[in-house]
């Protein structure tokens, strides 16, 4: 039996914890996370990004105040993220989770997660696209090619696609797998201009209520601005579609 269901969704360039003011304050970006109430988080830059990486957030404070749980990773060492890609969910069991190497000039990666969440089957991918039109288009394609040899279920993809242009080419790949939740944008976080961070759902779901959250700490928080939406299912709870 099909039973309509939402959860709150939301993606975030926490740009290392610096805000629009240079200033590296991590209890603010906690706060910000706070604001979202999300139930799926994916977060980017969530980590120094060279030598060793170090992750920034305190994932304790954070799963004792917000109920917000960091998805399992490999090798990591003293990271928090996948190549700065973190995954924070609330009420979930993590069944699987993939650490993919994305093709191209600046070291980039995606985070693949098979979960349950209130009985349902949904897969998220965290991914933060290059700078280069070229590397995206390559990096999309490692993306499918990824998704399309695993298991069919229900899948979320957002995150910092960093494509300038709504109608990139990049994004034409996506779109034969994807229905886009409609843009907002989201950088500069003081003066949001384009949107760089974007969240898109496969058939079996639909993302409502899209919107950048626009509060004045987050606009000083980081140079992004969040994403959030509720994620609308269309599959019941033994995974059929409804």
């Amino acid at each position: 039996m099909f039973v309509p269901f939402d959860l709150s969704v939301a993606s975030y360039n926490i740009h290392k914890g610096v805000g629009t003011d240079r200033r590296r304050d991590l209890a603010r970006t906690a706060a910000v996370i706070a604001e979202i109430g999300a139930d799926i988080l994916a977060v980017q830059e969530a980590d120094t990004r060279f030598g060793n990486r170090k992750g920034l957030l305190d994932l304790d404070k954070i799963r004792r105040d917000l109920g917000l749980i960091a998805v399992p990773m490999d090798g990591v060492g003293d990271a928090h993220g996948w190549h700065g890609n973190l995954l924070l969910v609330r009420n979930a069991l993590v069944q699987e989770v993939h650490q993919l190497i994305l093709p191209g000039l600046e070291p980039r990666g995606a985070l693949v997660t098979d979960l349950t969440i209130a009985g349902r089957p949904l897969r998220v991918v965290n991914a933060h696209l290059g700078l280069l039109q070229a590397s995206r288009r390559a990096q999309v394609r490692a993306l499918l090619d990824k998704i399309e040899r695993m298991e069919g279920r229900p899948t979320l993809l957002m995150g910092d696609l960093n494509e300038w242009r709504g109608t990139g080419s990049a994004f034409k790949a996506l779109e034969k797998h994807f229905t886009f939740a409609q843009a907002r944008p989201s950088f500069p976080s003081r003066f949001p201009l384009l949107a760089l961070d974007r969240m898109m759902m496969s058939p079996h779901g639909e993302l409502v209520d899209v919107a950048a959250h626009d509060s004045p700490l987050s606009r000083r928080a980081s140079d992004h601005l969040p994403i959030k939406a509720r994620l609308r299912f269309n599959i019941d709870r033994q995974g059929e579609l409804g």
